[in-house]
């Protein structure tokens, strides 16, 4: 069976996308990378409930709203232990080794991040909306800084 050039050519570029993306979703396997890949994935997951009742993606839920905002607080103040070893270069971590050397700065944003989710207002959709700002600039003055982009 013979294939048109073209036809090949989409099925090795396929094959390389399905191979990056398998890549990109690795699993860490080092123990310290692995907590802290559970923190965040904790993290995130709060922030997805939080943001769609935000954004009108999910109708606002008061206790759901509540136990999202006591898994963010928690796991916020989780970062400092989750990042305390660094461990062995694992290659899906996407922990920059600036954290170790600049240990201090990073524990000021875990707890300016662990400060906004306290402060954070989920009586409704509104006020979640409100409060996502403070929140959302500590995920990403961190993460600039302090994460590898993949």
């Amino acid at each position: 069976m013979t294939f048109s050039p073209a036809f090949a050519r989409t099925i090795l570029l396929g094959t390389l996308l399905a191979a990056g993306a398998a890549f990109a979703q690795a699993e860490a396997t080092d123990p310290n990378a692995v907590m802290r890949q559970t923190t965040m994935k904790e993290i995130g997951g709060a922030m997805k409930v939080l943001g769609d009742m935000a954004g009108g993606k999910a109708a606002y839920d008061a206790p759901a709203a509540e136990a999202a905002k006591a898994k963010l607080v928690e796991a916020a103040g989780q970062i400092p232990s989750s990042f305390a070893t660094e461990g062995a270069a694992d290659p899906a971590s996407e922990a920059k080794p600036e954290i170790w050397t600049s240990w201090d700065d990073f524990l000021k944003d875990a707890e300016t991040l662990k400060t906004a989710a306290a402060a954070a207002d989920v009586s409704s959709a509104d006020t979640i909306k409100a409060s996502m700002g403070a929140i959302g600039a500590a995920c990403k003055d961190c993460h600039t800084e302090y994460r590898v982009m993949k």
